[in-house]
């Protein structure tokens, strides 16, 4: 737990966030990503490791030339 760096209020607890990522005219989100969330504000703080798997996931929807991509985070 930590306190937020955006509210400068809150506690961080873990819980999941739904990351909407866009690069051109790619827009990629996915769903129940496993992070820190500010009990006060909703703001997200992913892992090192978390942030490499959906960079991952990302980067591979955009390979196969996604427009728009809905992917559920498993772990």
């Amino acid at each position: 737990m930590m306190k937020c760096v955006i509210c400068k209020s809150g506690d961080t607890n873990k819980g999941h966030a739904t990351i909407t990522l866009q690069r051109g005219q790619s827009t990629i989100i996915i769903k129940d990503v496993p992070a820190q969330v500010c009990e006060n504000c909703g703001e997200y703080y992913l892992s090192e490791e978390i942030n490499g798997k959906v960079m991952a996931l990302a980067e591979n929807a955009i390979k196969h030339n996604a427009e728009v991509e809905i992917l559920r985070f498993a772990a």
